[in-house]
């Protein structure tokens, strides 16, 4: 995000799609059973910079777009309206449609499904410093001018680029740019080529090599299997880390692994210190994405002192939960020159195991000394190492995105 930066978006999304060999139109043909425009409109409302988004629709498609982002939340959806005959027909509908405010507008085709929000956000950037910007990808294959099925020419193919969009533009220009155009009669094949009548230069944003247009079926097939490979690799399995350590002190009771120990000194710190624990808890949150423990429980609150951390682990847990991912196997390493661990780690793996609701076998805890080197070695603290595995929550399509 470009902080200050303010723009409004435009989404043409008017062709019949009539290369996609469909009965309805593009914007409305599904993929992995949404239609195509939604998954740009879904990521233009979550970039920062844009405040407002305008469609253009074919006629008889209009009241379905708007359903469509009523009952996705689409709340920066402000407009759609009737396409034009052709793209920029269209980009000029959506133009006229936006509301006043931002000066910078910019616009994505709408059979382009896989828009993320660094590209859009960077195009954005660039039209504010430069004025004009626009996604492009340098051309890797050789590329040779041919006329009447005979080569001509080699083209040097290091000064050539595939436009993609989004595209942006001071509103102004833009403006300007499509007034010229419709006034001398002349149909360009993006918004860049406009500008570029009137003498102004196009800043070139890397663009992505996934961002692909949806125009024949065979895009449509790119694109399902595109998204299944995404999706799959969203539901992955993911692993995180964590450690904790602290001073072990006289007057404190040793609580690790949610069983108290004795001990001729305890653990100090804000809550009950139990470093097993806070390891997996951080191990935890850092699987899901959601942040640490000190984010959360942070050692200057005072509802925490004292804490309970199997208290504290159940709510970890409900974080993880609610970031759509649960907790599937977690392991600890326990170093502590004394005392000896080894006979309270079943009651260490059966209570945290209750708290995450696993099995006591998917709570592995080993417990090791040091040889008597360093801090821990002279028993001037105990610290503990943790990693843990988190799967998607059934029924939750990839988790949350961390």
């Amino acid at each position: 995000m470009t902080p200050g930066v303010r723009a409004a978006a435009i989404v043409p999304a008017a062709g019949r799609g009539e290369r996609l060999g469909g009965a309805v139109p593009k914007s409305l043909v599904q993929l992995a059973g949404r239609p195509l425009v939604q998954y740009a409109l879904t990521t233009l409302q979550e970039v920062a910079e844009i405040e407002t988004v305008a469609v253009a629709a074919p006629a008889d498609s209009i009241r379905q777009i708007q359903e469509l982002a009523r009952a996705a939340g689409l709340t920066k959806v402000v407009a759609v309206v009737p396409g034009g005959a052709d793209r920029q027909g269209s980009v000029a509908a959506g133009l006229a449609a936006l509301p006043p405010g931002p000066d910078l507008v910019l616009i994505h085709d709408g059979a382009r499904p896989f828009l993320s929000r660094r590209l859009a956000s960077e195009v954005i950037a660039a039209a504010a410093r430069d004025g004009s910007a626009t996604a492009a990808l340098p051309v890797s294959e050789t590329v040779k001018r041919a006329e009447d099925g005979w080569v001509r020419e080699t083209l040097d193919r290091l000064s050539l680029h595939r436009i993609q969009t989004p595209q942006a533009f001071r509103r102004a220009l833009l403006e300007q740019a499509h007034e010229a155009a419709s006034r001398e009669g002349f149909r360009g094949t993006d918004d860049a080529v406009l500008v570029e009548r009137l003498g102004s230069p196009i800043r070139l944003v890397l663009g992505d090599p996934i961002n692909i247009k949806v125009t024949v079926p065979e895009d449509l097939i790119l694109a399902e299997a595109m998204l299944s490979r995404k999706q799959d690799a969203a539901r992955a399995p993911r692993a995180g880390i964590g450690f904790d350590a602290h001073r072990l002190v006289p007057g404190r009771p040793l609580v690790l692994g949610g069983v108290e120990i004795a001990h001729d000194r305890g653990l100090l710190g804000h809550s009950d210190a139990d470093v097993i624990v806070h390891a997996v808890m951080d191990a935890l949150l850092g699987a899901a994405g959601c942040g640490d423990i000190g984010r959360h429980f942070p050692p200057t609150d005072p509802a925490y002192a004292g804490a309970n951390s199997l208290t504290l682990l159940a709510r970890v847990r409900e974080m993880v939960e609610h970031c759509g991912w649960q907790p599937v196997h977690v392991d600890v390493v326990v170093m502590a020159e004394a005392p000896h661990l080894a006979p309270h780690v079943p009651a260490m793996r059966a209570a945290m195991a209750e708290v995450l609701r696993l099995s006591p076998e998917s709570v592995n805890i080993k417990a090791t000394t040091v040889e008597g080197m360093g801090a821990i070695g002279r028993q001037e603290g105990i610290a503990a190492h943790a990693v843990a595995s988190v799967r998607p929550l059934p029924g939750i399509r990839g988790g949350g995105d961390g």
